[in-house]
């Protein structure tokens, strides 16, 4: 590896950041974000919820676990750049087959190293999340301002249509022994049959709903709600994915016509666009919430759960319709909604992804409603 490459970041603000440079030496646009995750790195690269954003770690060692074939989340890193504040060159893992660098580099995605990262997160939190830009290749500042702000905006962009598979296959892996999948054990495994809205969906939501004995089918995010049910499923599943939940109005009207058919269950983007669907609103975060350790009151449960989130907006609670839809969680960060339900149809929704366990697995018991709503459908 070439020894003492520059990286230079660049917000839309002018605030500059100097460092060193890694992975694909190229450039890359896009919303500058934080992850205060302390480990996961290789699923938040993987997450396609992270599609149009560069995203930086707040805990200041990364790749030291290198990179391994299982615990990747989707077909590939979706993020534009990733920012860390070192980056480490020797891996100390033994399921590592790559380092993290080189990773990153086959995968063209460019990296800044050993700049301040809390002086950036403080900047982002101060100001909120803008675009940015981080380049290995040019260094001119009035140049990279320039093409940072000719960079597309978060607010409208409909990224689910950009990480979306093209089109529908069926789900059948299950075989990794991960020590959570034991937190399923109360949730008796039927043989039922689960669509899977794919707005940028993770392969351990996948994983988790065929060890509890569905069969999965994942179909694009544009497909119509009669093409869904055409398929005749016991339940539909709407995936996390990027961008603004309101430009992806193909997806809300289909939501719209699911909706009192069969029994929904939505995690983070599929969570507002229920919302949206319901008749409420959405809006964005000042920075979002991107994270593994993130408090949620469970108001029916009167326990609080850590959760893992990555979104960047928000269902407006005022905008909700009182008596048809219940909230069920809210962040204890900023009391945003982080849960929901219908009162008088199978259907319910959280903000985070449950299925991430980040060191607790505190919410498990939502595939054990979501399998008690169909099993309670099968019978009507």
């Amino acid at each position: 590896m070439p020894v003492n490459r520059r990286a230079t970041l660049l917000l839309e603000d002018g605030r500059i950041f100097r460092g060193r440079g890694h992975g694909f030496e190229g450039e890359a646009i896009g919303e500058v974000v934080f992850n205060t995750s302390m480990t996961g790195y290789q699923e938040i690269l993987t997450d396609p919820s992270y599609e149009g954003q560069i995203v930086t770690m707040t805990y200041p060692l990364i790749g030291n676990t290198g990179v391994n074939s299982e615990d990747i989340e989707s077909r590939k890193p979706f993020l534009e750049a990733f920012v860390v504040r070192r980056l480490s060159e020797i891996p100390s893992n033994w399921r590592t087959t790559e380092t993290l660098d080189a990773y990153l580099t086959r995968q063209r995605i460019p990296v800044i190293s050993d700049i301040d990262t809390r002086a950036l997160v403080r900047h982002i939190r101060l100001k909120g999340s803008m675009r940015g830009v981080v380049s290995l290749v040019d260094h001119d500042e009035s140049s990279l301002i320039a093409k940072v702000r000719s960079g597309a905006e978060m607010v409208g962009a409909d990224l689910a249509s950009k990480v979306t598979i093209d089109k529908p296959y069926e789900n059948e892996k299950s075989t990794l022994d991960f020590i959570e999948f034991s937190k399923l054990a109360g949730v008796e495994p039927r043989p039922f049959h689960v669509v899977a809205y794919d707005f940028g969906i993770k392969s351990h939501i996948l994983r988790n709903l065929v060890h509890c004995g569905a069969r999965v089918t994942v179909v694009p995010s544009t497909t119509a709600a009669r093409d869904v049910l055409a398929l005749n499923p016991d339940g539909i599943f709407l995936s996390n994915g990027p961008g603004d939940p309101e430009a992806v109005d193909y997806a809300i009207r289909n939501v719209r016509d699911l909706l009192g058919r069969k029994p929904v269950f939505g995690i983070c983007l599929g969570h507002q666009i229920m919302g949206l669907a319901s008749g409420g609103r959405t809006f964005k975060l000042k920075y979002g919430h991107h994270g593994g350790n993130h408090p949620v009151l469970n108001l029916e449960r009167n326990r609080v759960e850590i959760t893992a989130q990555n979104h960047g907006f928000a269902v407006d609670p005022e905008s909700l319709n009182a008596n048809d839809v219940r909230i069920t969680h809210v962040n204890l960060n900023d009391n945003t909604v982080e849960g929901m339900e219908h009162k008088g149809i199978p259907a319910f929704s959280v903000q985070y992804h449950p299925e991430a366990s980040p060191g607790p697995h505190d919410s498990y018991y939502l595939f054990q409603k979501f399998f008690t709503l169909m099993k309670d459908a099968k019978k009507d």
